[in-house]
């Protein structure tokens, strides 16, 4: 009797893993190709050769709206490595704080007594912001997926240092794209899903170890569940019912789903079938943007704060990485202008940016510096992209998955999971509803003001 023919998931990352994860809860025989020799993608881990320490490519955030990545934690039983907090600190040049958190009113208003205290704002500009952000509540997102969220911004009469210190700082991290470039649709999704909908939508959850140990129980799981993990493992072609792998083998499979970045995808897929599947042409035609993350280590406490927004600078987060607040991680996304730097310049901006929030870090030496870039980071939500981001099936066969597909989110772990889940029901024959989990119910107010559905894509 012929052998069953595994599920070839060719990626490793959050969508490869969710994908796994489904199938071979459901009974599917799955086989995992990873080229690399850990899981995770890009949201992974490594030790920095010059200080020993185990330091994240760059900082990932879940937030209480990633249902469906939290989910996954769960199932990997690491969900207690999440560490939450339920506000932001914003820190001007001069060092005045200003602290967004949640309130017991029920959403969209669970923010505004905070709101009212923020001091980076004046009177009239919260006034305008308010009117602002009531409108993007109300507004139904799909009809302004041709627009930038800037056009959008201005059509409702938001200043540039409204625009510059409030909108921007939010924007560039959900979505690292700036609000010059970004699709409208998508950030006013970051809003709507992650702000308004309920209380504990914008809660931060951050890792308390390295990325890579998150999903170090991934391979045990899928093992426990009747599939292989194959790490070092790299593909070379890829069709409906087979993989080449770059060691010349050919692996039968029932299915295959390819998760793994767009450009990836296009020079993987056979060609014979890239021409009858226009999803491949897409992937060729999405573009990136990229990401810094800096490690820094002080020769004493610099920060208090478990993460801190800087308002008016090129570095726009700070996360505290131990207790003493001595280990620090500095974010620049959408960091365009930061990828030609040197080390030595990236570090001399972001200690800049530093001491101009916090004067009292000025009497800190710099210790250890390890500036990553990512210069292939996420996709670029960009109107453009968004209009050609590919579904999950097509005339090729091949199933996709990747936080790039059509999930409805930005690039966000939560799109990668979503699109892992998407995949895996596809195989399964299934509608996406039965694996995906569902967004936070949104409370009764937010519903009755939004004129659209608030989880609509």
């Amino acid at each position: 009797m012929r052998e069953e023919r595994p599920v070839i998931i060719v990626g490793g990352g959050i969508a490869g893993i969710a994908a796994a994860l489904h199938l071979a809860e459901h009974g599917r025989r799955v086989t995992l190709l990873e080229t690399r020799t850990k899981l995770g993608g890009r949201a992974t881990s490594f030790v920095d050769v010059r200080t020993g320490e185990a330091v994240d490519n760059c900082q990932h955030l879940a937030m209480g709206c990633c249902t469906n990545y939290l989910d996954l934690c769960r199932r990997l039983g690491v969900l207690d490595q999440i560490e939450w907090t339920h506000h932001t600190t914003w820190i001007e040049p001069g060092g005045r704080t200003s602290v967004l958190s949640r309130s017991l009113m029920p959403a969209p208003g669970h923010f505004g007594p905070s709101f009212l205290g923020v001091r980076f704002l004046d009177a009239s500009e919260k006034v305008s912001l308010a009117a602002c952000l009531g409108a993007a509540l109300r507004e139904d997102r799909r009809r302004h997926k041709g627009i930038t969220l800037r056009e959008w911004l201005l059509r409702h009469d938001q200043s540039p240092r409204v625009i510059d210190r409030f909108w921007s700082p939010v924007i560039v991290s959900a979505c690292n794209l700036t609000v010059d470039r970004v699709c409208a649709a998508t950030a006013l999704h970051v809003f709507q899903e992650g702000f308004f909908a309920h209380r504990d939508a914008a809660s931060i959850g951050v890792s308390r170890v390295p990325l890579a140990r998150l999903y170090d129980r991934a391979e045990a799981t899928i093992a426990a569940a009747g599939g292989e993990v194959r790490l070092s493992s790299g593909v070379e072609r890829v069709w409906a019912d087979r993989v080449l792998t770059t060691s010349g083998r050919t692996l039968e499979a029932e299915s295959v789903v390819l998760a793994v970045p767009p450009e990836r995808a296009a020079r993987l897929i056979a060609p014979e079938l890239a021409g009858v599947d226009p999803r491949f042409a897409a992937a060729g035609r999405i573009t990136h943007s990229p990401i810094l993350g800096v490690h820094l280590i002080f020769d004493r406490p610099v920060l208090t704060h478990p993460h801190a927004v800087l308002v008016d600078r090129p570095t726009q987060w700070l996360f505290r990485k131990d207790e003493r607040g001595t280990k620090i991680h500095a974010v620049i996304s959408a960091a365009d202008d930061w990828v030609p730097l040197n080390e030595s310049e990236i570090t001399r901006r972001v200690v800049e940016d530093l001491h101009a929030c916090i004067p009292a870090s000025r009497a800190a030496r710099v210790i250890a510096s390890r500036p990553v870039k990512e210069k292939l980071a996420t996709f670029a939500p960009t109107p453009e992209v968004e209009r050609v981001r590919p579904g999950v099936t097509g005339a090729s066969g091949v199933f996709l998955a990747g936080d790039w597909v059509s999930t409805g989110w930005p690039a966000t772990m939560e799109g990668a999971a979503r699109s892992g889940a998407m995949a895996a029901a596809a195989v399964l024959g299934l509608p996406e509803r039965s694996l995906l989990r569902p967004p936070l119910q949104a409370a009764l107010l937010a519903r009755a003001l939004a004129t659209a559905p608030l989880h609509a894509d």
